[in-house]
């Protein structure tokens, strides 16, 4: 191989590949942690270097020439290599101390989480636990996350996943809203009733359909992509929404609907990357995340108990 043929530096390159996904200078000089001017320099040298136009403007937007998108497709293959090689040489860091992401849902992170790093941090105080409280699937093969804790299993073979309990959801409504709008107290009932939709919309009425409850769309009144502003509506009495049984029990002013409906099981995911399971700190708190989590009851944030 001749090591004299590149003729750009990766900086240049990472610059055109965060500008081509984003679409825009300051976006993407947002996301490296540069000022737009440098990061437009450095898109500027590597079409000099390759004596080429990757970006043409048309008015605001800067739209990728034909040259562009070729260049993009390489890019991502570098991309996705070099962020191999850090997960690996992270993998075989054998130093304990240092950061921990872990992912988890929003409401999961409010209720939970806090005990858990309380416990964590007697446990190994060495480590710091960073928690990325986001209700979408963090990408642990890009380094979004290095835990997660999550309700579905991944489709990647490259993560290594270990189911630690299994919860059951069942459906929730203040009780004024019961008052105004109930009774319900058979399934059917539930057909006139307003439902708080959490995240996808039909993945919710799927749910609650194989529970069998008779809902169409028209029912959903209001939707969030927060678990927890779902919930602080269903409080509001604005309608009915699916919890947890083991973490709805932080607000007893909650009922469920049809006690004896059919409940929804939710199992409970802990997932990592296969390099990142050979490193120390990793391993560790994956370990000890997977004891707490396995515990019988889980260790619910007292403040919410009220």
């Amino acid at each position: 191989m001749d090591w004299r043929a590149p003729k750009f530096d990766w900086n240049q390159a990472r610059a055109f590949w965060a500008t081509a996904e984003t679409g825009s200078l300051s976006e993407a000089a947002r996301s490296l942690g540069l000022t737009q001017p440098t990061l437009g320099r450095q898109v500027s040298a590597l079409e000099d270097d390759l004596d080429v136009v990757l970006f043409e403007r048309i008015g605001k937007r800067l739209v990728l020439t034909p040259t562009g998108q070729d260049l993009l497709t390489h890019m991502r293959r570098m991309g996705d290599a070099a962020q191999q090689v850090e997960l690996s040489a992270s993998g075989r860091n054998k130093e304990v101390a240092g950061d921990v992401c872990v992912s988890v849902t929003d409401i999961f992170a409010q209720l939970v989480m806090p005990a858990i790093v309380a416990e964590l941090r007697l446990r190994a105080p060495q480590v710091r636990i960073l928690v990325q409280a986001s209700n979408s699937l963090s990408d642990l093969q890009r380094r979004q996350a290095d835990i997660a804790i999550r309700h579905v299993p991944p489709t990647q073979p490259e993560l290594i996943t270990r189911k630690v309990r299994d919860g059951q959801g069942k459906l929730y409504a203040s009780q004024r809203y019961i008052a105004e709008k109930g009774p319900f107290w058979t399934l059917d009932d539930l057909g006139r009733a307003d439902f708080i939709g959490s995240g996808n919309e039909e993945e919710m009425l799927s749910a609650l359909k194989a529970m069998g409850v008779p809902v169409t769309s028209d029912n959903i009144c209001v939707i969030s992509d927060s678990g927890i502003g779902g919930w602080e509506m269903a409080r509001a009495s604005l309608g009915i929404m699916p919890m947890l049984e083991e973490l709805a029990v932080a607000w007893p002013e909650m009922q469920i609907i049809v006690p004896d409906a059919p409940v929804y099981p939710v199992p409970y995911y802990l997932t990592t990357h296969r390099e990142l399971h050979s490193s120390r700190r990793i391993r560790l708190v994956f370990d000890l995340l997977a004891e707490l989590l396995s515990q019988p009851d889980l260790p619910i944030f007292k403040s919410r108990m009220r």
